[in-house]
């Protein structure tokens, strides 16, 4: 598989699972941490993050990306350092291609940097 643009998303800040995750999840997965995004959600699992991007004026057209943590090769996390930092962000270097995630003022970059961390390193 080729991705020639980088994917980019932006969380926003941390939700509650939206109840239709679930039924995207196998058995033995369970979500862990949920993010608003701009028209929708990303959701950490315990085998994967499931980023889901309403498309269209209705939003009734749903794209699903599923990046298992074993696709992922490395990642970065940037910030400015200070306590309320508006341009942080983390890529992700994958089989796949290169994913940039922008992180809104809703949301922690460490705690996101910790979610990577810990995924990518029990697989």
């Amino acid at each position: 598989m080729e991705t020639s643009n980088i994917l980019s998303w932006t969380l926003m800040q941390e939700i509650s699972t939206p109840a239709d995750v679930h039924d995207l999840l196998v058995d033995g997965e369970q979500a862990v941490a949920s993010f608003k995004t701009y028209r929708d959600s990303a959701t950490f699992t315990t085998k994967r993050l499931i980023v889901r991007d309403s498309q269209g004026l209705s939003g009734k057209k749903v794209e699903i990306y599923s990046l298992p943590y074993s696709a992922i090769n490395m990642w970065s996390s940037e910030n400015a350092g200070r306590l309320l930092d508006f341009n942080a962000e983390i890529e992700l270097w994958t089989r796949a291609g290169h994913i940039k995630i922008n992180v809104g003022k809703g949301a922690d970059v460490r705690r996101l940097d910790n979610l990577i961390a810990w995924a990518v390193l029990q697989a």
